[in-house]
């Protein structure tokens, strides 16, 4: 039977080709604005790490000083002092600890038709590499007793590599930067990240690191931070007066692998500000705060308040172009009232009737909807050229695809409800006198 409704439905829509691709260009417009935004949402927000999210914890605290709260909410800094960084790692009570920073530096390319380039890179600790799981495509991690000898040793991505050695297995090499030699240590393979979740502070969507390297590394050799530095006093003069100051330019990552082990992680770090109270710093009350990925994301607003509008404003556009097409398939079936009499004198059933037409709108809203499909895709390339930092999130996945699919589908039907209840409501007699 349904087959048959199909066929009818088909037929319908070929006698009127001006009408219907009136209804399907406009699903397909308000399907493609809608799904175009909903999808850059969608990925902007969605967890990086879905399988271990709930165990990787942001430090923060408050440090800050005692006349004003670090941020309008009251909440503490969004990074730590490079004392607190190293005082927490040193501690080691979590299961895995990152402290990190980002570092912008010069590289000097020992192949002399590449000119010099500046790269930005992250300054970490072993841990980082099991917490966040880049994968490898050649050699791995430096390790702890690296960490600890401030080894010069490096990580680079899969583009750093591409660019300094074309993309071939570059362990055991050297790469030059800022004047220093670093051995190459492991090369990472494709790591398709949305957002830099591991440093929202310097920006989820910002140009991605290119290279890691030992965080004692990098600061026996003085390199100063490329990303935040926020200090509430002065931090005096020189190299050694900034670490020992109250500046915040560090990001710092805890890995807690239960809920009794963030308990007590929780517990420490409250006996450590404690602590540092009686040495005369942290002169703000109790505040420390320890965000898994998700809850850190939504703190730092990785979905702007703009996106949301712009998802909203599309999604009411989408309502205008149901409307519209309510008006057209209104004024479709009722041109249709004297066939719609007929059948009903021949023994059609209201019910025929409404599942006929409500076939024939589905028929419009599965076009609209492959159509949209394809206009998305347009305006996720125009969102990528439009707005660099959103390249890894204005992309379709499966999950968007059939959303798409079931969103045109529906809306075609409930575009559809009303016209055909009015055809189901045509009276046989009225129209067989004329």
């Amino acid at each position: 039977m349904f087959a048959y409704y199909l066929e009818l439905g088909l037929r319908s829509l070929r006698r009127n080709p001006i009408l219907t691709l009136l209804m399907v260009v406009g699903i397909a417009l308000g399907i493609a604005a809608s799904m175009t935004t909903l999808t850059v949402m969608h990925l902007m927000g969605s967890d990086p790490i879905p399988w271990k999210s709930d165990k990787l914890h942001y430090v923060q605290l408050d440090s800050w000083s005692a006349d004003q709260p670090a941020r309008d909410d009251g909440s503490p800094p969004d990074q730590v002092t490079y004392r607190d960084a190293v005082a927490l790692m040193e501690a080691g009570r979590a299961d895995k600890q990152a402290a990190m920073f980002k570092l912008s530096l010069p590289v000097q390319p020992e192949n002399p038709q590449v000119k010099p380039f500046q790269s930005l890179g992250r300054v970490t600790y072993a841990d980082f590499f099991a917490m966040f799981e880049p994968p490898f495509a050649y050699g791995g991690a430096w390790n702890h007793d690296q960490d600890v000898q401030h080894s010069r040793v490096v990580v680079l991505t899969k583009d750093l590599n591409e660019k300094l050695f074309g993309g071939q297995n570059s362990v055991g090499k050297t790469v030059r930067m800022n004047g220093i030699d670093y051995n190459v240590v492991g090369v990472l393979a494709d790591w398709k990240l949305r957002s830099r979740y591991y440093d929202l502070t310097n920006g989820a969507f910002s140009d991605p690191d290119e290279f890691f390297m030992p965080f004692t590394t990098a600061v026996d050799l003085k390199q100063r931070s490329s990303g935040n530095n926020s200090c509430w006093k002065s931090s005096g003069d020189g190299w050694d007066a900034y670490l020992q100051s109250e500046c915040v330019w560090m990001q710092m990552w805890v890995q807690l692998d239960s809920p009794a082990r963030l308990a007590e992680y929780k517990s420490f770090l409250d006996d450590y500000v404690g602590e540092q109270k009686k040495l005369g710093r942290f002169p703000r009350p109790l505040n420390n705060r320890l965000l898994n990925v998700t809850e850190w994301m939504h703190d730092q607003k990785v979905v702007s308040r703009d996106v949301e509008v712009q998802t909203g404003l599309a999604f009411a556009f989408l309502v205008v172009c149901l409307v519209n097409t309510v008006g057209l398939l209104l004024a479709k079936f009722t041109r249709k009232s004297g066939e719609i009499g007929l059948r009903r004198a021949l023994g059609a059933s209201r019910r025929d009737v409404f599942t006929q037409f409500l076939v024939e709108s589905a028929v419009v809203g599965i076009s609209g909807g492959i159509l949209g499909l394809a206009l998305t895709a347009l305006g996720l390339v125009a969102v990528r050229a439009l707005y660099d930092q959103y390249k890894t999130v204005a992309q379709l996945d499966w999950s968007m695809i059939a959303v798409t699919v079931v969103l045109a589908i529906v809306s075609a039907i409930l575009a559809g409800l009303y016209p055909t209840w009015r055809a189901c409501h045509v009276q046989p007699a009225a129209q067989l006198k004329i």
